[in-house]
């Protein structure tokens, strides 16, 4: 008998008896819950949540998220989303005004391959409640040519091309630590020109080399969907926008093209982690968002 009490006892320490698909924490690491999550959502200008692009978490909760909003904020939300870039914005916009079907925007729009089963249900839901959603990322071809040539390759555009983007010229500041650690990355991976003891010994290549134009790149995507979350927020309203974790954590990228603009704007971030437990959370930075979504490290994927 005391055996097999013995027995029943370890099973219990073994096996938990809830598992949770995620879990959310302070900057701190304090355990949060979601109603919090939504209250100080609402209270925000900005929203951005800061997603693992093939996490079905995330997606979820970002729909969530979406629905808590639209009846709290009773037709003051907007949503704004990294997956729709802004020559998109009439496609986009066509959908979810019902003008036009889901097969006319997969014609019309530049979708991700996961559109269908990750950003589809957010779209659908604005159509269906008549929510303003913004294309709020640069062109991906405008980005791609400022990784090859440089921000002075942008100064060759038409103003129409120009009008998609942020205003030029733009100020990138590579000493941020987020595009900061795109150097060092770039470099560990075996760039010549690009490795971080020669960026501290030549800063003047440094800033020259490929490793400081891929930032260049993150930072026009950055700074243009700050430009589009800004253009289309009016007083009294909350704009939610969904992108990358990398756009928005540790208070950077976006956040930072934000307030260089609006420096009193009221923004609250999410910045999504996977963890081997998330009862037992790590982060690799302390300052990492408003609120941290911890999520199992062997969730299943959307691709």
């Amino acid at each position: 008998m005391r055996i097999a009490l013995l027995l029943l006892c370890l099973i219990a320490f073994a096996f938990r008896p809830d598992k949770p698909a995620y879990r959310l924490y302070s900057p701190e690491l304090k355990s949060q819950t979601y109603a919090k999550l939504l209250r100080q959502a609402n209270g925000a200008d900005v929203v951005l949540f800061g997603e693992l692009h093939n996490n079905p978490i995330c997606h979820w909760l970002e729909l969530q998220l979406t629905k808590d909003l639209q009846l709290a904020k009773k037709g003051t939300l907007i949503l704004g989303a990294e997956m729709f870039e802004a020559d998109n914005q009439t496609a986009l916009t066509d959908y979810v005004t019902g003008r036009t079907t889901s097969k006319e925007l997969a014609a019309q729009a530049r979708l991700w391959p996961n559109f269908d089963t990750d950003y589809m249900p957010i779209a659908s839901f604005a159509r269906e409640q008549k929510i303003p959603f913004v294309a709020t990322n640069v062109p991906r071809k405008y980005a791609t040519l400022v990784a090859r040539k440089g921000l002075s390759a942008l100064d060759t555009l038409s103003a129409e091309a120009k009008r998609q983007m942020a205003p030029l010229p733009l100020t990138v500041d590579l000493t941020l630590p987020g595009y900061k650690a795109m150097l060092e990355m770039m470099g560990a991976h075996g760039g010549n020109d690009t490795k971080t003891d020669a960026h501290k010994a030549n800063p003047e290549q440094a800033e020259r080399s490929p490793a400081a134009n891929f930032a260049r790149a993150q930072a026009i995507k950055d700074a243009t969907m700050a430009y589009f979350i800004l253009q289309n927020l009016k007083p009294g309203q909350t704009l939610l926008h969904f992108n990358g974790d990398y756009h928005s954590k540790n208070f950077e990228g976006i956040v930072w093209y934000l307030r260089q603009q609006r420096p009193d704007i009221k923004v609250v971030t999410l910045s999504s982690v996977e963890m081997a437990d998330p009862d037992k959370p790590k982060v690799e930075s302390p300052n990492l968002a408003n609120f941290i979504l911890a999520i199992p490290a062997d969730m299943t994927k959307t691709y």
